[in-house]
């Protein structure tokens, strides 16, 4: 018994349709290629290229100067609204928009964005001396001048701390100030309904 010979796939097919194939399979290749380069901000996206903003880029594309630390309040210098902000440098032969919508190519030393931080509002004051002053002389008001409440301070000076309830009062939610972990329990959002 003599083997026959077994057809093959393409000899089935017609050559038109195995030529169409291999076309098509090319151009989904070089399709697949060009969207893997470009990604969604090259020209296949949509008209001409556009570069990422500097906020945008990933960690290890930039990097963030330490905040100044202001020695009394142990809090960033500039901060305000809970929030603070470091100057970031994109690494060198990045190009990105800067903060100021700027296409730039960066070397490495010029400040590209402005990265916000989380911290404590405070008003210049120190923490050890305002708990100092509410705990030895809450009762007369002293914490409240210190901390700028001249209105706040002279009505406990006038009612002895409020019967010494004011004083105790004063003395924890100053004394929580200082806790990391009660980060919003700053006198001006805890204490606004008790300003005068």
């Amino acid at each position: 018994m003599g083997d026959a010979p077994v057809p093959s796939m393409a000899a089935s097919r017609p050559s038109g349709q195995v030529a169409s194939e291999i076309a098509a399979a090319r151009l989904l290749a070089v399709l697949w290629v060009v969207s893997v380069t470009t990604g969604p901000w090259g020209a296949a996206a949509g008209g001409g290229e556009e570069s990422l903003k500097c906020e945008d880029l990933k960690v290890g594309q930039y990097i963030c100067k330490d905040p100044k630390i202001n020695d009394a309040t142990q809090e960033p210098v500039n901060c305000t609204n809970y929030t603070a902000h470091v100057p970031c440098f994109p690494a060198p032969n990045i190009t990105c928009k800067d903060s100021g919508g700027n296409e730039t190519h960066f070397t490495g030393n010029e400040i590209g964005f402005l990265k916000p931080i989380s911290c404590r509002n405070v008003n210049g004051y120190s923490y050890k001396v305002a708990v100092a002053l509410s705990l030895f002389l809450g009762w007369l008001g002293a914490d409240r001048f210190y901390l700028g409440y001249p209105a706040l301070g002279l009505l406990k000076f006038c009612t002895v701390g409020f019967c010494g309830i004011g004083s105790l009062i004063d003395f924890i939610l100053i004394s929580m100030q200082g806790l990391p972990l009660l980060p919003c329990t700053t006198p001006d959002s805890m204490q606004s309904w008790w300003r005068v």
